[in-house]
């Protein structure tokens, strides 16, 4: 049996861990509600966009009467032979399996793409990690975003490394999220997009509802099929193990498991379906085809703040249901430690009561 002592120096140290793990999911959980006010308040602005959007499809022309083709690129749809992934991942562990379930899943969509050319833009430590292990760099990497803010004139086509290259690298991104580094990257697809240097653009990242609804999805972000509609290509739903134990961490941390503050976001969509749907002749100041062309791009980059900020979200609720796992099987083992313990201690006082009682005996 273990001596006492070596058992007591274990007891200390899963105490220490208990106390460090019982802290990161306090920070989670004040991280989380900052972040589901950050998505909850950019919802009715992204809902706004699209009712008007989808406003301007109905009074203006955006396909040719002629040849049926779309009037704005972003519309255009081509055979599929350069594809754009977009992985979101995040940039610190301890956060149980999230970054390797997105990884997985953009493993699984890049076999279903398999003979075609798809750059990959890694978007957090952990999935460019991941791919660096995998896929070679390109022999142009593309700029930061905030050298991108700067130029964004085309680059000189570069030999690929190889059919599955990694083009962009942004790390560090996520922890102060602003809509200016989305805005960027969506300019950089756009452009490749326009140039058709790509043929379609793929985000792979874990959509947040709620602490306990959340799914891992594969969404089309270019060419834009309908305004108003997810795109999705792959969808993974969280099991009911998984919810259980989210829904155990969010009552003990006292985060709401319900996103209820919906009411701005529901105000924007009955005014934008009334915006669409009446029969008015709304009067624009500027004719309906040039803000059509003049939004949609703000839409894409509306799409690629909407992933990134779930992301963050989603990042957090899993990083606070690791940590109250974590908590939870260290007082398992403490108590089963201090059983040990106890039973060490008895059987020593034991053995001692013996050897007293047989010299007694003996004498």
């Amino acid at each position: 049996m273990a001596n006492i002592l070596d058992i007591r120096r274990r007891i200390r140290s899963v105490v220490n861990t208990r106390q460090i793990t019982k802290a990161m999911k306090v920070v989670s959980a004040a991280k989380l509600r900052r972040a589901q006010e950050r998505t909850l308040a950019a919802r009715p602005y992204a809902q706004m966009l699209t009712n008007v959007l989808k406003s301007l499809v109905a009074r203006a022309e955006i396909y040719d009467p002629e040849t049926g083709e779309p009037k704005h690129p972003l519309l255009a749809q081509r055979p599929e032979k350069n594809i754009l992934l977009i992985v979101v991942t995040g940039d610190k562990g301890l956060a149980g399996a999230f970054s390797a379930n997105i990884t997985k899943a953009a493993g699984r969509f890049l076999e279903s793409k398999a003979g075609k050319n798809i750059d990959i833009e890694a978007i957090g430590r952990k999935g460019r990690d991941f791919l660096r292990r995998r896929y070679p760099t390109a022999a142009v990497q593309t700029r930061s975003l905030a050298e991108i803010e700067e130029s964004l004139e085309a680059q000189p086509a570069a030999e690929r490394a190889g059919a599955t290259q990694i083009v962009g690298e942004h790390v560090g991104i996520l922890g102060k999220l602003e809509f200016s580094q989305a805005r960027a990257l969506a300019e950089s697809v756009i452009g490749r997009y326009r140039r058709e240097e790509i043929d379609a653009v793929y985000v792979v990242f874990n959509e947040f509802k709620s602490v306990i609804a959340q799914r891992l999805i594969v969404e089309q972000i270019l060419p834009i099929e309908q305004i108003g509609a997810q795109a999705v290509r792959l969808s993974e739903e969280m099991t009911e193990e998984e919810r259980k134990k989210a829904r155990e961490a969010a009552v003990s941390a006292g985060v709401g498991m319900r996103s209820s503050e919906l009411a701005g976001e529901q105000a924007a969509a009955q005014f934008g379906a009334s915006l669409g749907t009446e029969q008015v002749d709304y009067i624009y100041e500027q004719p309906p085809e040039e803000l059509f062309r003049a939004l949609l791009p703000k839409y894409v980059a509306i799409q690629i703040f909407r992933a990134l900020l779930e992301s963050v979200a989603a990042e957090h609720a899993a990083r606070m249901t690791a940590m109250d796992s974590a908590t939870s099987n260290a007082t398992d083992m403490i108590d089963s430690l201090t059983l040990v313990m106890n039973r060490a201690r008895q059987a020593k006082i034991t053995k001692e009561i013996i050897e007293i009682v047989s010299g007694a005996a003996a004498m």
